[in-house]
């Protein structure tokens, strides 16, 4: 057994992320639910496709993603699916005050609400049917609602109600899905026809209503109506085209594979989700981190995460956090000063690790009291 506590040494030697915590009121419902627009990307999404590094780090080459990160920081990426409301109920103009309505009015995603020409854009033609995908991180009964702005409204302004069409263009309720929940392949899929007399830039924005809580997603996905068959430019080095397809098929296309040291998070269903990420990586060690976040409707006075290493790994050293280890197993508890969390609120505890070979991923589990 094996117990380590933070040192002021690694304190000052290790920069770790900077973590946008927000609490809001949740409803009824303290189960977590996440998602995002994939087809079209929402702004989130493909910025967190930009940014993907064999590391697990997100670095994003496109210059509008990096603009949204240097504002809202890379949690909003590692949490690409986390653009929501947990006290929304529905509500739109109003609730969701113009220039914001990309980021929900979430403070954790406010970069996303930038008004610039050089976001991720996916390419598609005005009229024509495709199949829509929209990410089930976690599954949920509600309504997807998506709009599409006037052909009056410009990319170099941030968007208000009043640039979107008086009415969504798609509504569809509790559609099919497919993959699992909890990871980066899932996702709800359904057939739609895009606005007719479309051309040029515009964004399509998305809203998913649950029905069975207050929480509410939001999204914003720059589209060009081109011609285009669901292409992606933007992301990467030049741009990789990703295409989308026009009709609607019950096994999804196989994803871009994702880096073997990408962040991970157990399938979600309880109040507790822990988001793994590998933030540096040197020939047999790696610097480690975990967020922790209350998707509960309680405050919690302690957690307690659990993993138990894929391949041969062991801890070193961690902060912000006391662990415990057990053969392959760990368990690492709070300290005193970061035990209590807000619904909805986050903490991040780091550690430093050999790795033999290959660095497999673990599954994190966590619980909060």
């Amino acid at each position: 057994m094996h117990r380590s506590s933070r040192t002021a040494a690694l304190l000052t030697a290790v920069a770790t992320l900077a973590l946008g915590a927000f609490a809001l009121a949740t409803g009824s419902d303290p189960a977590a639910a996440h998602g995002a627009a994939m087809a079209p990307g929402a702004r989130t999404y493909l910025c967190w496709k930009d940014g993907l590094t064999q590391t697990g780090e997100i670095r994003p080459n496109n210059p509008a993603c990096a603009a949204a990160v240097a504002q809202s920081g890379a949690n909003s990426l590692y949490n690409w699916f986390s653009v929501l409301r947990s006290d929304a109920g529905g509500r739109t103009v109003g609730f969701i005050p113009d220039g914001q309505l990309c980021s929900g009015g979430n403070p954790g995603f406010s970069g996303y609400d930038l008004a610039r020409t050089d976001w991720p854009v996916t390419h598609l033609t005005s009229g024509q049917t495709m199949e829509f995908r929209f990410s089930n991180w976690a599954h949920h009964p509600g309504t997807f609602y998506f709009y599409v702005t006037k052909n009056t409204w410009s990319p170099t302004r941030p968007l208000a109600w009043s640039d979107l069409e008086d009415q969504p263009f798609l509504t569809v309720t509790n559609p099919p899905s497919v993959g699992s929940p909890g990871t980066t392949d899932g996702h709800y899929y359904f057939t739609g026809t895009l606005p007719a007399n479309k051309g040029g830039r515009h964004i399509i924005y998305s809203r998913w209503v649950r029905s069975d809580s207050q929480e509410n997603f939001f999204g914003c996905s720059d589209v060009t109506f081109d011609g285009g068959n669901g292409e992606v430019t933007g992301i990467g080095s030049g741009g990789t085209p990703s295409p989308t397809p026009t009709t609607p098929t019950p096994t999804p296309t196989s994803p871009s594979p994702t880096p073997t040291s990408s962040p991970t998070m157990p399938p979600p269903g309880g109040d507790c989700m822990a988001v793994y990420q590998v933030v540096n990586a040197w020939p047999g060690g790696f610097q480690g981190e975990v967020m922790i976040m209350n998707h509960s409707s309680r405050t919690w006075g302690s957690w307690t995460a659990n993993w138990t290493w894929p391949s041969g790994q062991t801890l070193t050293q961690i902060w912000s956090g006391k662990a415990s280890t057990s053969g392959s197993s760990v368990t690492v508890t709070n300290e005193s000063y970061n035990g209590t969390l807000a619904p909805e609120g986050t903490t991040t505890f780091g550690f430093l690790a050999n790795a033999p070979g290959t660095n497999t991923l673990p599954t994190v589990t966590c619980t909060g009291r």
